[in-house]
């Protein structure tokens, strides 16, 4: 049972994210191979590992049994409530960032300053909810190798991927991202006083 509801939330909020990226690259593309090899070496080392150790338990869960853990049945149904609840928040950020969505931490030409929807309260929506969807297919597959490389990956996305992504939109955008900074947070909400 767990095992379809992996594919139906890794394969769900993928339809969401081809979908929109396929769109978005009618208009304008960038080449991963402009972001540098750091970031190319990340996803070879990073993501490649946890995607085919994921694909590899949707297609037969005996192959990963070396990395599983025992788990209590609540948390893996915990892990099926946030990998559909992702679902429709993959689809808001999709649809309000629209045609400025890339593949790379690379800012487009074309590219607009989107400060609403999710982007009002959060300037990389993606990067928090992407690993969340990763945290639960973690739960749902009972898997620490999975789990960890969705630690590594959020810590690399944190460290490397949202900094570049930043010094690129600060280059495009001035002043206006520097303040869009100061209301919002990073990949969390800002907490206010008062």
């Amino acid at each position: 049972m767990f095992r379809w509801i992996i594919i139906v939330v890794f394969f769900g909020n993928g339809g969401i994210s081809a979908y929109f990226r396929r769109k978005a690259r009618q208009f304008e593309t960038i080449a991963r191979a402009e972001e540098g090899v750091l970031l190319g070496l990340m996803r070879l080392v990073f993501a490649l590992p946890l995607f085919l150790s994921i694909l590899a338990y949707m297609i037969n869960p005996a192959w990963m049994d070396w990395s599983s853990v025992s788990l209590p049945e609540w948390l893996r149904w915990g892990g099926a409530v946030l990998g559909v609840g992702v679902m429709p928040l993959m689809y808001w950020l999709f649809s309000t960032i629209g045609d400025n969505i890339s593949e790379t931490v690379l800012t487009k030409e074309t590219h607009q300053l989107v400060t609403n929807g999710p982007y009002r309260w959060v300037r990389h929506p993606l990067y928090a909810v992407a690993p969340m969807m990763l945290i639960a297919v973690s739960l749902l597959a009972a898997n620490w190798f999975i789990g960890g490389m969705t630690v590594i990956a959020l810590v690399m996305i944190v460290l490397v991927v949202v900094s570049k992504e930043e010094a690129n939109l600060i280059e495009t955008f001035g002043d206006d991202y520097r303040a869009y900074m100061k209301r919002t947070g990073r990949l969390l909400p800002r907490l206010r006083k008062g």
